[in-house]
């Protein structure tokens, strides 16, 4: 293949270079003399000579990460103004998905991204968040083998899928490297914790212009230590669960152990035991040995304790990625490429020790019909149990710290293999390949609790188990005992996905403006999912939720793109795609307009329409999961204020469980999707986009809000009922347990704007420099739920019912500037987002509620806005031996105090370079040859 045919299919270094500099700033003579180079830009397959297309498109190159001082893909694209609620950080270890890492363009979810390598889809992570949402895990991307990431904003319906709603990450991979280059670094906060290391070689020979073939490989290896929230006990309020020297109440989402009130007890590590003569729960002694909690304050008798004691807020993170690629020149005008790829890594996350009367789900079956068990209804110490001093079975309430704390393990491993073969034949260039991608995924929860084990031996007197003394009496339990007890659960989940797909465009007629493009192509997708639940849940003989999917699909599909130059300033584009699923059809349109009245300056817009068939999580009847949320519960806080006759602020901000099933009925997402902008060179060295976004998605696939779950009179509440004089009022205790099923709701409608500045200077002597500018304005997130009720997220904590409960904050800016002197680099970057209303969405009462007369950090019933600074700088010693360095959070700013959210532990989980402090790397690189 000659060199200009290939360069119209790499879309590698032209596209770079091109992108990285406006192609409307490219006048002069000598590129004007330049032959014509043609590259493929994301969202689109027809080859062109400018890469400015209608579609907005940001592209990062491997120059960008690498001064950025992230230590991953996904952290680095965590932080883009586009990404929003719905995107998985590492930090989320107590997540459906632990230990994986996604993206989530414009706040839609990583089930509305796509994410391609080398412009092709990768198996999607194993185990669904939120047990709904399938998506790709970006943390099997090995960073140091990047050329660049093209971020195509404007949904995708053409070559990539229509299922692309909210856009599409397409990371593309060095393909043409020769030598031997080995690079190494290592990172530590302030406080000489959460320390990474990682190291990486890439090797690569061949030239295709001599030697007629390329092979480059990479293997990547990382490690970072787990980082404890009790870690920093001297941050302020980060990592801590007490929450009460900051204004809140002792009830909060990650405190334990209190006695509320009548009738209501929290689990305590030495146990609460309800008095059967007056219902009211009395506490064992032996909590100053127990609790790191000193201040009982509040308690109401309990033993008190914090989530902090144990619960990591960084996982402990061992990973090895692997990448090869082969490229093959058999004549002139074909190639055949292959490329293979393997990734493994392992997350460890502790959390809190069990609760031994948790509400656990489960399908039903013949011998409970309801699908669940509330162990916390049942009286499950027995009269004759040596702790027990009333005489008669009653209740406990009870953390098994003597069981120990639980440890979630995720090892997954991800595997890719592509073939193909491209070229040039009859005036046609063609692409053809076939991927094959399968995750595997497995999870161990330690320190589980056989619930029939618990049950004979607390309160079954002829049990070879009985007595099991808790609390403080711990250690009069055998070995045998615990042997019983503990349960390591486990789980093997796969998903698999095999493609056939191909390609083809040429040039056609000529139009005033130039030659018609046409590209035609079609896909053949089959993918599988088995995603069983852990051990011993499916009937609730452990102390953890169903969580199950399954399901298979086959996808066919073919597309039609054109490109025409109408006339020299106006660029028409259109595309057609058609799917064919299972059960459903699409035919999604996609148009463009690029208007270009001058070198300097460009209109363009963009329609496009968006499908997306029903998830085997979502659809099949096999499938079931039960997430948890912060709520407002309506029966015992109604308006905000606790209900007379028993209730407490902690019924104003409740965790609750929500059961979801599949539902085989589901219709399809459509999505509607516009843009318009402009591109503006208004001086030399200075460019401009400013694009306006709205894409509106029907029939959304989304669960029952939990605020309105928890007003359905089947939601599973403890019988701790209100009393108003002297009378129990029924159904309205404390609320455990309700249904969210899956349903297509009415729609949701984003809509923004995204302006990117670039101003590049020569300093003559001084060197040169670029500054950059990135910002996104969330304008308007409402999800209309039915035809009265609509709820708006933009600028608030909403929407928590999904993912880690991060919110929408309006404005998310990204401020960059980059100086080069000779070999000298130095970067800087600063990161913010607006602050947002501690609310569910826009109008309602404050999320969480102050102690009254007390002041708070935010009192206003505000996330204060928050603002990082990161440096980083570059040495090349000589051509082989670079040097680097990167200080993230320069100025160790602390996050804003979050109480709401459950992702992190007082703290928003996007925040988290707040949470860990001020970090720095060291790092080398070292070029053989």
């Amino acid at each position: 293949m000659s060199r200009s045919v290939r360069l119209m299919f790499s879309g590698s270094v032209a596209a770079a270079t091109l992108l990285a500099t406006p192609a409307m700033a490219q006048n002069n003579d000598a590129q004007a003399a330049a032959p014509i180079q043609r590259v493929e830009i994301t969202g689109s397959s027809i080859k062109r000579a400018t890469a400015e297309t209608a579609s907005p498109v940001q592209v990062i190159t491997s120059e960008d990460l690498m001064k950025s001082g992230k230590g991953t893909v996904s952290e680095y694209l965590q932080t883009l103004t586009a990404d929003g609620a719905g995107s998985l950080p590492t930090g989320f270890g107590n997540g459906f998905a632990a230990g994986s890492t996604a993206i989530s363009l414009r706040g839609l979810g990583a089930t509305s991204t796509l994410v391609l390598l080398n412009g092709r889809r990768m198996a999607p992570f194993a185990r669904a968040d939120d047990g709904q949402k399938s998506f790709t895990d970006i943390s099997t991307i090995p960073m140091q083998i990047v050329e660049r990431i093209e971020i195509l904003k404007d949904g995708a319906s053409s070559t990539y899928g229509a299922d692309a709603i909210a856009g599409v990450v397409n990371i593309i991979l060095r393909k043409d490297f020769t030598g031997l280059q080995m690079k190494a670094d290592t990172g530590f906060s302030r406080y000489s914790d959460a320390k990474q290391n990682k190291a990486s070689v890439t090797w690569g020979k061949g030239n295709l212009d001599e030697d007629k073939f390329n092979v480059v490989f990479n293997a990547e290896y990382f490690q970072a230590d787990s980082l404890k929230n009790s870690d920093r006990k001297d941050r302020g309020y980060i990592g801590k669960s007490d929450l009460r020297p900051y204004g809140y109440p002792v009830g909060t989402q990650f405190a334990a152990g209190y006695i509320a009130g009548a009738n209501t007890a929290s689990p305590s590590p030495t146990g609460s035991i309800r008095n059967p003569l007056t219902n009211n729960y009395v506490s064992l002694p032996g909590c100053s040995t127990l609790s790191a909690t000193t201040d009982q304050t509040g308690s109401g008798g309990g033993c008190l304790w914090h989530n902090d004691q144990f619960r990591d807020m960084q996982p402990e993170i061992e990973s090895i990625n692997l990448y090869t690629r082969g490229t093959w020149q058999i004549n002139d005008d074909t190639q055949a490429y292959a490329e293979l790829g393997y990734s493994k890594r392992d997350t460890s996350f502790m959390m809190i020790p069990a609760n031994v009367t948790p509400t656990v789900a489960f399908p039903a079956n013949a011998a409970n019909p309801q699908g669940f068990i509330n162990y916390g209804n049942l009286a499950l110490l027995a009269a004759s149990h040596p702790q027990n001093p009333y005489g008669v079975a009653t209740r406990l309430r009870y953390s098994a710290f003597d069981v120990g704390a639980s440890t979630r393990s995720a090892n997954n491993e991800f595997k890719r293999a592509v073939i193909g073969i491209k070229g040039s034949a009859a005036g046609w260039d063609y692409d053809a390949g076939y991927t094959h991608s399968e995750s595997s995924l497995d999870l161990g929860y330690s320190n589980m609790i056989n619930m029939n084990v618990l049950r004979s031996a607390l309160s079954d007197p002829t049990s070879r188990y009985f007595p099991y003394y808790i609390g403080d009496q711990a250690y009069r339990n055998p070995a045998s005992l615990y042997a019983a007890l503990r349960v390591n659960a486990t789980s093997v989940s796969t998903t698999k996905l095999d493609i056939v797909d191909f390609k083809a465009s040429r040039e056609l007629f000529e139009l005033p403006g130039g030659k018609m493009g046409l590209a035609l192509g079609g896909e053949y997708r089959k993918e599988q999912l088995r995603n069983p639940s852990l051990s011993g849940s499916e009937d609730g003989t452990i102390n953890s939720n169903y969580v199950a999917a399954f399901g298979d699909s086959k996808v066919k599909a073919v597309f039609a793109e054109i490109l025409a130059p109408i006339v020299k300033t106006v660029e028409l584009s259109a595309a057609l795609r058609y799917d064919k699923y299972d059960r459903f059809s699409s035919s999604t349109p996609k148009a463009g307009i690029k208007w270009t009245p001058v070198k300097t300056f460009a209109l363009r817009g963009t329609y496009t329409e968006g499908f997306r068939a029903p998830g085997a999580a979502e659809s099949n009847v096999g499938s079931q999961s039960t997430g948890s949320a912060p709520v407002r519960d309506p029966v015992r806080c109604p308006g905000g204020v606790p209900a007379a006759g028993g209730a407490t602020s902690t019924d104003c901000a409740i965790t609750i469980a929500a059961v979801k099933v599949g539902d085989p009925n589901l219709k399809p997402e459509e999505s509607k999707g516009k843009t318009l902008g402009l591109v503006w060179d208004p001086l030399e060295g200075t460019s401009l986009s400013l694009d306006a976004w709205k894409i509106k998605r029907t029939n959304e696939i989304n669960s029952l809000p939990y605020d309105q779950a928890a007003a359905l009179p089947t939601a599973v509440r403890n019988d701790n009922n209100l009393v108003v004089n002297g009378a129990a009022i029924p159904n309205t205790g404390t609320l455990v347990l309700t249904q969210a099923p899956y349903r297509n709701s009415s729609f949701t409608e984003v809509s923004g704007i995204d302006l990117d500045i670039k101003q590049r200077l020569r300093l003559g002597a001084y060197g040169r420099a670029v500054i950059g500018l990135n910002m996104t304005h969330v304008a308007s997130w409402v999800r209309n739920e039915s035809a009265t009720v609509r709820y708006q997220y933009a600028g608030t904590h909403g929407n928590c019912d999904t993912s880690n409960c991060a919110g929408t904050p309006k404005n998310k800016v990204n401020l960059n500037a980059s100086w080069d002197l000779g070999d000298l680099n130095v970067t800087g970057n600063v990161n913010y987002r607006s602050k947002m209303d501690n609310t569910a969405y826009a109008g309602a009462l404050c999320a969480n509620t102050l102690v009254s007369g007390a002041k708070a950090p935010n009192a206003k019933c505000e996330i204060a806005s928050f603002t990082t600074l990161d440096l980083s700088t570059r040495y090349n010693i000589s051509k082989q031996l670079t040097l680097f360095a990167s200080m993230n959070n320069v100025l160790d700013k602390m996050a804003p105090l979050d109480p709401q959210t459950y992702g992190g532990m007082s703290y928003n989980p996007m925040d988290a370079s707040g949470a860990i402090g001020r970090y720095m790397k060291l790092g080398a690189s070292y070029k053989f040859f």
